[in-house]
């Protein structure tokens, strides 16, 4: 049971934010979809990466669902491989397009841009994700998405940043500003929605990183 709780404490601790920092609304290296796109002009076709939940997929409904069916009143349905098995292969039905995310995958998709999706979810045999982005972004022949599950004091979005040779990534949690950082590249937060089921919230323009405006949906 210890070692349970200590699991689902660190995993809420990667996608969550510091309790300790703060940061003033002023300080905050704030971005406009605008700014993004100027940045790009004369730029190379690239590869770009994404994470899923709170960042392209308002998911919230999936997981509170899936924390009333396996552990009402914790967070230990995430430890469930049947939960797993469930949200990766038809909860998302029930998940909302964040429309910051449409406008920004179809700066990348104008360029000619690859788009990658990395998630912390963790991976089952089988999964609708990729298809539910696809359809839902217009992708055509789309990259299969990356599910790198969590892992004590390890932040394995790192890698397949790296492998992918992924030049901007966004994301929502602290953990993937951080991945985006250690592998060198630009970070930019995508702010999340305050009714998330993913707490604490993280506090945006913590780690110097850009924070795209209105992005909480």
């Amino acid at each position: 049971m210890y070692k349970r709780i200590c699991l689902i404490f660190v995993f809420i601790c990667l996608i969550g934010a510091s309790c300790t920092q703060s940061i003033q609304e002023s300080d905050i290296h704030w971005v406009t979809l605008k700014d993004i796109a100027r940045s790009l002009e004369n730029q190379p076709v690239m590869n770009v990466g994404f994470d899923v939940d709170d960042t392209v997929l308002f998911s919230s409904p999936g997981y509170y669902y899936g924390q009333q069916k396996f552990s009402p009143g914790s967070n230990a349905y995430i430890l469930e491989k049947e939960f797993w098995d469930e949200m990766n292969n038809g909860l998302d039905r029930f998940s909302i397009p964040k429309e910051c995310a449409r406008k920004l995958i179809e700066i990348h998709k104008k360029r000619g841009d690859s788009i990658y999706f990395i998630t912390a979810r963790t991976g089952t045999e089988s999964e609708s994700v990729t298809e539910v982005l696809a359809s839902t972004f217009g992708l055509k022949n789309p990259n299969k998405v990356i599910f790198t599950g969590f892992k004590i004091g390890e932040n394995l979005k790192v890698e397949p940043i790296k492998e992918n040779k992924i030049q901007i990534f966004y994301g929502d949690a602290d953990s993937d500003i951080k991945a985006a950082q250690a592998a060198g590249i630009r970070a930019i937060r995508i702010k999340r929605a305050r009714n998330s089921t993913s707490r604490p919230l993280p506090k945006n323009g913590i780690l110097g990183e850009e924070v795209l405006v209105n992005s909480e949906y």
